[in-house]
């Protein structure tokens, strides 16, 4: 079963890359390349993650219906 869900979204993996590396290494600045992000708590950065994973597709299994 495929499972390819195409759709634009403004996070990249990239971006939840370096969001997950500075949840792990305790601290809240994420540097992005253009722009420099300071998150008010771990659980602030933990939303924020599961919101990137959403529109990423990577919180949905295969052939779960999701936003679109």
């Amino acid at each position: 079963m495929s499972c390819d869900v195409k759709y634009k979204t403004a996070f990249t993996a990239e971006n939840l890359i370096k969001l997950e590396e500075a949840i792990a290494s305790g601290v809240q600045r994420v540097k992005y390349s253009d722009k420099e992000i300071w998150h008010q708590s771990l659980s602030d950065m933990l939303k924020v993650r599961d919101l990137m994973k959403d529109a990423l597709g990577l919180n949905k299994k295969c052939g779960e219906k999701g936003l679109f």
